[in-house]
């Protein structure tokens, strides 16, 4: 596959939320079957989609390494010699020094390859559900702020959004995602009930709903009595955002979008330690 084809892949998932990574050979020694700048993409499936790294004497080693890398989110750096100039050194194939990851080359080519192994996760989904101009702004200012971003709203409502990512028309919303998914409901009058049963039957990290303390406690009422699990009433963050004193639109998209970048950092951090 050529580099512009690569990227192409690479745009085309990186659009469609899939997690992957993409193998490049950095450096060469001796006879390999792969040169430098040859890359591969490698699915969450721990297989090439796409691109060249070279035969079976590396492609062993670089595809553990990108599973562990989609497992954690960190690059990896793997340098794949033969047995005897890894003794030769002290090392042992699967040992780390110095950020490298060394393996064993058992090819008779008795090549040495390094390969940068670099992971791309999905970008954390905004979903938001509504067309308020609260919504509006938050889907404006998501966007210069790494969201990947859906809407969701009745189709007479959709043309209120400039762009997003995705769109929906009305509430329903995918089970599972395949990232971190926080959802904002902020329909202002407009289907309020209807998008909060919507956002609580989806898997989600964060839900908020835009509203008063008060109306957003007559929803959790009503939603209980409709049968919904009074468990996963008490997760919904009411009102939506940090308390900044917002007034306008574009402020109390300000202060739920901060509040949001707060925990997908925090989690980020968690993940990464574990």
């Amino acid at each position: 596959m050529k580099p512009a084809d690569i990227h192409s892949l690479v745009s085309g998932l990186r659009a469609e939320g899939k997690p992957f990574a993409v193998a490049t050979v950095v450096r060469t020694v001796a006879a390999t079957a792969a040169k430098a700048g040859a890359k591969a993409v490698i699915g969450a499936d721990g297989r090439i989609s796409e691109g060249w790294i070279g035969g079976g004497c590396a492609r062993v080693a670089v595809l553990k390494a990108a599973l562990q890398s989609l497992k954690d989110g960190q690059p990896r750096l793997v340098s794949i010699q033969p047995e005897d100039l890894l003794g030769a050194q002290g090392l042992e194939p699967g040992e780390e020094k110095d950020g490298i990851r060394f393996a064993a080359n058992m090819c008779p080519s008795k090549g040495t390859m390094d390969v940068f192994v670099e992971p791309v996760m999905p970008l954390p989904e905004l979903v938001i559900l509504g067309a308020s101009p609260v919504a509006v702004a938050l889907a404006d200012l998501a966007s210069r702020m790494g969201f990947r971003r859906t809407v969701a709203a009745p189709a007479s409502e959709q043309s209120a959004f400039e762009d997003a990512e995705r769109r929906i028309e009305g509430f329903a919303l995918d089970a599972s995602p395949e990232g971190r998914r926080y959802v904002v409901v902020s329909t202002q009058g407009r289907g309020d009930e209807a998008a909060l049963r919507a956002a609580l039957s989806a898997e989600a990290d964060f839900v908020a709903f835009v509203g008063s303390r008060a109306k957003a406690r007559a929803l959790r009422d009503k939603l209980a009595e409709g049968g919904v699990d009074p468990e996963l009433l008490t997760k919904v963050k009411a009102p939506a955002g940090l308390d900044i004193g917002a007034i306008t639109p574009e402020e109390i998209a300000l202060s739920i979008l901060a509040e949001i970048v707060e925990i997908n950092r925090r989690g980020a951090l968690r993940e990464a330690s574990e």
